[in-house]
């Protein structure tokens, strides 16, 4: 997934008449550059979006998934500081199975088998909630609820994965072009994905071929990928990397893809509190 743009130049009347323009004259002048630049740069994210969607896959394959279920291995790296506290001394790591479901239009499952837990983590729409359950005892677990925030979050998550960049305004949201920016030597545009104020998806392609490079997230984070998997004709990352603001990272890496399987909707329910 990936894109590029040039920073609009300034107007030739700015340039011409620089302090001749009648105040009272501004504003509508205002509203003449904004009503040319505008479609302009709006016609710049269009075209980022699709080259992006081509390298992907054609606008058929990706229109038709409804589901997709990727199966891998999770790997957590959290940096142990030096008793000093100046610096990780080295890294525990931690290698997990892993599943996650994408379903539209808005449900989504992960679950993370660790050394001793289940954790599992669950979006219905407008309902979520998370489930850790002792691996030696399936009667011994723990249901929260998860609150309005991180349901907003999921929700953005889950339209990123199943709507390969297109149509977020349909769902309230908006794209803002940031302009071309050099990401590792590789020129790139950058696209700022809005799903609120609050949550943004910064991504950077490719110019050359509408790859995507890296993602950033409104909370600091940073999101690349590495190799690829092609299923029915659509290309998936082989491996995901996720880097927190705080330094923690954590590494999928996919082994299985299955799109459009029929999940129940018992998958994402919320469990009954009085199960065993």
């Amino acid at each position: 997934m990936s894109f590029p743009l040039r920073k609009t130049a300034p107007s030739a009347l700015f340039r011409v008449f620089p302090h001749r323009m009648n105040l009272r004259l501004a504003p509508l002048f205002g509203v003449l550059v904004l009503a040319v630049v505008n479609p302009v740069r709006a016609d710049v994210a269009d075209e980022i979006i699709a080259k992006a969607r081509s390298h992907l896959g054609s606008e058929s394959a990706l229109d038709a998934i409804s589901t997709i279920h990727f199966t891998g291995t999770l790997e957590m790296v959290d940096p142990q500081p030096k008793a000093d506290g100046k610096a990780p001394s080295s890294d525990r790591l931690e290698k997990m199975p892993v599943e996650i479901i994408f379903q539209k239009p808005y449900q989504q499952k992960m679950v993370v088998n660790r050394s001793a837990l289940i954790d599992v983590t669950v979006l219905d729409d407008y309902d979520g909630w998370a489930r850790i359950t002792d691996r030696t005892n399936s009667k011994k677990w723990k249901i929260t609820l998860l609150d309005a925030e991180q349901i907003k979050q999921l929700r953005a998550n889950t339209w990123e994965n199943l709507h390969f960049f297109a149509g977020i305004d349909k769902r309230g949201g908006s794209v803002k072009v940031g302009g071309d920016v050099a990401v590792d030597g590789v020129d790139c545009v950058k696209l700022s994905f809005y799903h609120s104020d609050r949550i943004v998806f910064h991504r950077y392609f490719e110019k050359s071929s509408g790859r995507l490079v890296k993602t950033e997230t409104s909370s600091g984070g940073e999101i690349r990928e590495e190799g690829e998997l092609v299923v029915d004709g659509v290309r998936f990352p082989k491996v995901i990397i996720n880097k927190s603001a705080s330094g923690q990272s954590s590494r999928m890496t996919i082994e299985k893809v299955v799109l459009n399987e029929k999940i129940p909707a018992t998958e994402f329910a919320v469990p009954s509190l009085a199960a065993d």
